[in-house]
């Protein structure tokens, strides 16, 4: 049995039927929900095909997602899509009041922000004074009681030390659009900084980088050559992983409420893995790939019913391996405290009437409860403050402040903070835990038996998969697919059948 049809799931799913008869395998997939997808959710939205979950291919070189996109003619399409024209090239950085910040200061500081970076994740870097700075600034950041160090101590202190080498540096007065002012240059180059920490939070979905454990970074691996998104949808990858499955195999509307598995020191009569379902319906299986999100997994193994949470999911209990813009102090504009950290907005591709904007942390959260009408007004005044209005209507007509106002008509957004089948987006390693902690998280139970139990105890009655068990490609889709190879060729392995590719 497989429960989840995401990433993992169906990957896990298409390698046992694929690689092993009907015979050797009874095969069921559990789906909570009414879709198959998971945290990839292609969907439509102002008449454009929009990505309501995982968007990029994360490198093209050696990727397998870019593999199946391409195998099935899913990488072109007459219909624009979302990023088809990539990245927007030299991003214009403003200040609330819309004047535009000096290209030399946006420059200096990214460069350094990405020398910061490639020392973090260890990559080789010629010799230089950037490099230098960079390199100290591990031995000079702060780290906590336990002497661990976070990616946001890291880069806090590199940027003091970027200071500290351009001290005697003159301070400059900057000129832009006619705008002229005087401003202290530390001010400008901390809100450029601030806005490559954001665009960090939102590739780890971390609240704040000081949660981000610099030694795990260096284990993270990234594809070679350009990220692209596909352009007839990140679904059409899932379906053609569950294309080969015989009709039937996905069950959809079964969430799990109880999984019972044998542990050591117990006996087992048929099967020793005995779920129930929400619906009332009941399940036996030898074996259960379980790729539920970190966030969902974590909640399931609280002990018993608390308020508030939700009652332990496994019994007995997992063990505890399992788990394991810028802007000033003062402000007369009206820009809401959750649109400060937001990276960017910009249009889904060149011509799209829709816009997209990302964000992470407690603002993506805060993002999930707001109306409609108050995330409009927010962005809204947002892009009023940055001196941004409807170009159809002129200076005469309406106030400042009211420019922009009805530009914007409707609100789609993702909610996996508050979903309850997903509690989050993707995974990240916290401070303090390494990768030791997802090689855990992705051992099978029960553990080995002794010789004496052998007879009694059915091996990998539950096994794990999904992006937050991969050590080094957990937060990807690449990396859930990685995992169900990894736990579908586990089982072919145990049950005889060899050959198998190595990942």
């Amino acid at each position: 049995m497989i429960i989840g049809a995401g990433m993992a799931g169906l990957t896990a799913a298409n390698r046992l039927v694929q690689a092993a008869s009907n015979e050797c395998f009874d095969l069921v997939v559990v789906e909570a929900g009414y879709r198959i997808g998971g945290r990839i959710h292609t969907s439509e939205f102002g008449g454009d095909r929009v990505e309501l979950g995982a968007t990029w291919i994360h490198g093209i070189g050696g990727s397998p997602v870019y593999k199946i996109a391409e195998q099935i003619g899913s990488l072109e399409s007459e219909k624009p899509w979302e990023r088809m024209d990539g990245f927007p090239e030299d991003p214009i950085v403003k200040v609330e009041g819309g004047v535009t910040v000096d290209s030399s200061i946006v420059q200096s500081v990214s460069h350094f922000y990405k020398t910061l970076m490639d020392v973090a994740q260890a990559k080789p870097l010629p010799d230089s004074r950037e490099t230098q700075i960079a390199r100290d600034a591990v031995e000079l950041a702060p780290r906590n009681d336990n002497g661990e160090l976070s990616i946001g101590a890291f880069v806090r202190q590199g940027l003091k030390s970027f200071w500290a080498d351009q001290e005697n540096d003159p301070e400059p007065a900057y000129s832009s659009n006619g705008n002229s002012f005087t401003a202290n240059r530390k001010l400008l180059e901390e809100g450029v900084f601030s806005i490559h920490e954001n665009t960090e939070r939102t590739y780890t979905s971390a609240d704040s980088l000081l949660d981000l454990d610099f030694e795990a970074e260096k284990e993270y691996r990234e594809f070679p050559d350009e990220q692209i998104t596909i352009a007839k949808g990140y679904l059409t990858v899932l379906k053609s992983l569950a294309s080969v499955l015989p009709a039937g195999t996905i069950q959809f509307g079964k969430k799990v409420e109880k999984i019972e598995w044998t542990d050591a020191g117990e006996t087992y009569s048929e099967s020793p893995v005995h779920l129930q379902f929400e619906d009332g319906s009941i399940m036996d299986a030898d074996h259960v790939i379980i790729t539920v999100s970190l966030g969902v997994l974590k909640a399931g193994t609280a002990q018993g019913s608390v308020k508030g949470k939700p009652p332990a999911l496994f019994y007995p209990p997992l063990p505890s391996c399992k788990f394991g813009t810028t802007q000033s102090e003062e402000t007369k504009h009206k820009v809401p405290w959750w649109m400060r950290k937001t990276i960017s907005f910009c249009p889904i591709y060149r011509s799209s009437h829709v816009l997209l904007g990302w964000f992470a942390g407690e603002e993506a959260l805060e993002l999930e409860r707001l109306s409609d009408e108050e995330i409009i007004k927010g962005v809204s005044d947002t892009l009023t403050s940055l001196g941004v209005r409807d170009a159809n209507v002129t200076d005469g007509e309406v106030a400042e402040a009211e420019k922009i106002n009805g530009v914007f008509r409707h609100v789609l957004r993702s909610r996996w903070g508050f979903d309850p089948l997903f509690r989050g987006s993707y995974s990240y390693v916290a401070v303090g835990s390494s990768g030791k902690d997802i090689d855990r998280l992705a051992e099978p139970l029960p553990k080995r038996a002794t010789s004496q139990q052998a007879h009694s105890i059915l091996p990998l009655q539950l096994l794990f998969a999904g992006e937050a068990t991969h050590r080094t490609h957990y937060s990807t889709t690449h990396g859930a697919h990685f995992s169900g190879l990894r736990e579908a060729n586990r089982l072919l392995q145990h049950y005889g059948w060899t050959n198998l590719e190595q990942l």
